[in-house]
């Protein structure tokens, strides 16, 4: 497909987007705003005798409360056969904004199913700007970018079967060039839902492994997640292609390969969270770094990884990873940072922070998550801040002091940094 096709497709889609309602994804758990309709409809449902009462029995009105414990509300009042025209109409109005968290919740919104699309859409509008220097002297690694990106993420419902098919649409600027920088991709397409007690994605899948330490990528072929809120398990396999390249040096990231992995998690309460798991990387076909330590075609790879998560309080918490390959060298990597409060983008005024330290070898990990770190192959400190200004609008500044490894290890000048500046606007 051509980009002029795919642009028009995107802008077609845009339209068709926009003829529906669409509605943000918030966090089930965060609270509905204070000065929120809903407090208002609630309250007046509760005096028509439509809702009982909730949690105990009672409804405190002028308590706040989460959008999960709202669609608890929600859910009975639309178990109600009798309503008056007036309570109806606002528990429609409910319904379809809490329309998430009752699917969540097993409830079906069929009424307002028969009357919306059968398409979700959502997206995001967004400015990056990134300075990397490294005194190493590596082609094509000082830099500044500029960069817009324009993203479709398009849901259809399959029936009332629980099955989505799902998408996502990247159509990228480089404000420093003119338009043959510029790129449109597809950059996910798959089907997911319920297959015997379990969630099935087939396609091409979003993979993202613990912490995103060793894996944030798609893969073409199938992920499997079955288990309970305590013991999850996840299993995936297929083919990772060629699909990035990293400041003109390729990396783990930039090979072909069969793609294997299988993942545990273990969450016993609301402060810890740990995981453990494998990632195969068979037959490589495109070794590009990996010829200095993996020499010839067909090489395979397996990296280890173990980490988690302890939250001190509502506020606090720390998040460590550790992962090792089966390389000879350049096979280790780990994180470690310690987080205060959190960014939600539907809650305006709210930010997040934190500080860490992050030591990533070239062939110890696939394709790290880490927007503040250079890439694979450094190490270094790191600071980050995230607000939000207005609902739906996040944004994130990240800074990273380190070392290039390989010019460290061989007492070449390895100082390097890089500066992160990004604002989403989502819808």
């Amino acid at each position: 497909m051509s980009k002029k096709t795919l642009v028009s497709a995107i802008t077609a889609a845009l339209v068709v987007g926009a003829a529906s309602t669409t509605f943000a994804a918030a966090n089930p758990f965060s609270d509905v705003p204070a000065d929120s309709w809903a407090y208002d409809a609630v309250t007046t449902l509760a005096a028509d005798g439509v809702i009982d009462g909730f949690p105990d029995g009672t409804y405190k009105g002028q308590q706040t409360m989460t959008r999960y414990e709202m669609a608890q509300i929600v859910a009975r009042a639309m178990a109600k056969t009798d309503l008056e025209k007036a309570d109806k109409a606002l528990v429609d109005k409910l319904a379809a904004e809490f329309a998430e968290e009752l699917d969540n919740l097993g409830v079906r919104v069929a009424d307002l199913e028969k009357k919306s699309d059968n398409v979700k859409w959502g997206g995001e509008l967004r400015y990056t700007y990134t300075n990397v220097k490294d005194d190493a002297g590596l082609p094509n690694v000082d830099n500044d970018g500029n960069e817009l990106l324009f993203r479709l993420d398009p849901k259809a419902y399959i029936g009332n079967s629980g099955w989505t098919a799902n998408a996502r649409i990247d159509y990228t600027v480089d404000i420093d060039t003119d338009s043959n920088g510029n790129d449109a991709t597809v950059d996910r397409i798959y089907v997911e839902g319920p297959l015997f007690g379990a969630t099935v994605q087939a396609g091409k899948l979003p993979v993202f492994t613990a912490q995103g330490l060793v894996m944030d990528d798609p893969i073409s072929g199938a992920q499997v997640a079955f288990g309970s809120d305590v013991f999850n398990t996840t299993i995936a396999a297929g083919r990772y292609n060629e699909t990035h390249e990293s400041f003109g040096v390729k990396n783990g990231k930039d090979i072909t390969a069969e793609y294997y992995g299988v993942q545990f998690d273990y969450t016993p309460n609301d402060k810890l969270a740990f995981n453990a798991g494998y990632t195969a990387l068979n037959n490589i076909d495109v070794l590009s770094n990996y010829d200095l330590l993996i020499p010839g075609g067909g090489a395979d790879l397996g990296i280890w990884y173990a980490g988690g998560k302890y939250a001190f309080d509502k506020n606090v918490a720390f998040v460590g990873e550790y992962a090792k390959s089966d390389a000879d060298d350049y096979d280790t990597a780990w994180t470690a940072e310690l987080q205060y409060k959190g960014a939600d983008i539907a809650d305006a005024g709210s930010w997040g922070a934190y500080a860490g330290y992050r030591s990533i070898d070239a062939l110890s990990v696939i394709h790290q998550t880490y927007d503040d770190i250079i890439d694979a192959g450094y190490k270094g400190a790191v600071v980050g801040v995230q607000y939000v200004p207005a609902e739906n609008i996040l944004a994130t500044v990240e800074y990273f002091d380190g070392k290039n490894i390989v010019a460290d290890d061989l007492n070449m000048d390895s100082d390097a940094s890089k500066f992160f500046g990004r604002v989403d606007f989502f819808f």
